[in-house]
């Protein structure tokens, strides 16, 4: 008889109390106390930035006299390490039963420490492979946060986080991150923009027909006044999902090059090689 492995059992509990992450989060904003140990078991030393779907770009970033999307962030991240695991499905979209995106693209893992996932939960990958996903998420209307995310390292019991780098592909729908807005600042201050990165709003070309707010921004960063739109840049970690949604060109998500080469050194720095 196979033995089950501490991540299927994570994944069972997960799928069965995947709704409860709201008010869990809501918890770090009531009590000291709360906030103090969430944060130490599920957050702690956490740094995680938010890429965007790039299907819909307005245009490409210009860096070091080439020309290349935003998931090149991502991609060459995923050129530098020799360690790379894919789940075999969204843990979120899963638990969420999602009907609206791929339940089948999972997370990507890199680092050493993907040597200690069980292969139950996922598979070795090359970087041909996982770079063939990050397209297909793309192309599926998702957008990516990239980073070290201790939650991950607690589900799957496994250690040590320095060694594992987490790439997730996020819909607006089922994400562990819609719990954003109800965490203490202390611990969503962890997410961050990618710098250089902004989302106008084009009154000229609105349509008013308001399916950018129905729950399409994980952050809550879009609202609506006097018929317009109106993004909250300091809320706002431009995923991109917003510019998708909207079929007029009245969301546009711009970018420069700033930092682009400091992101990509910083999240490999993330990880600790063998």
């Amino acid at each position: 008889m196979r033995r089950i492995s501490f991540a299927e059992v994570s994944i069972f509990v997960v799928n069965r109390i995947f709704n409860w992450r709201f008010w869990i989060a809501g918890l770090t904003k009531k009590s000291k106390i709360a906030k103090k140990v969430i944060n130490k078991i599920l957050f702690e030393k956490d740094e995680i930035v938010v890429i965007p779907n790039t299907i819909n770009v307005n245009k490409k970033i210009e860096a070091e006299k080439s020309e290349f999307l935003p998931t090149q962030v991502i991609k060459d991240v995923i050129k530098r390490c020799d360690d790379i695991v894919i789940m075999n499905s969204c843990l979120c979209r899963t638990s969420n039963d999602c009907k609206d995106y791929p339940q089948d693209i999972g997370c990507i893992f890199l680092g050493p420490t993907t040597k200690k996932i069980p292969r139950t939960i996922c598979h070795e990958a090359s970087v041909e492979e996982a770079l063939k996903q990050v397209d297909e998420a793309d192309a599926a209307g998702l957008s990516h946060i990239i980073g070290r995310n201790k939650i991950d390292t607690v589900w799957m019991n496994v250690r040590p986080g320095e060694g594992l780098l987490t790439i997730c592909h996020c819909c607006p729908c089922c994400c562990l991150w819609k719990v954003y807005p109800n965490l203490h600042n202390d611990i969503s201050d962890k997410l961050e923009k990618l710098e250089g990165v902004s989302v106008k709003y084009h009154s000229d070309k609105c349509k008013s027909c308001m399916k950018c707010l129905k729950e399409v921004c994980m952050f809550e960063a879009i609202s609506e006044k006097d018929g317009k739109i109106i993004i909250d840049s300091d809320n706002c970690k431009g995923c991109g999902l917003c510019v998708n949604t909207c079929k007029f060109g009245a969301l546009t998500i711009d970018y420069t090059d700033k930092t682009i080469n400091n992101v990509i050194n910083r999240m490999e720095n993330l990880i600790e090689t063998d």
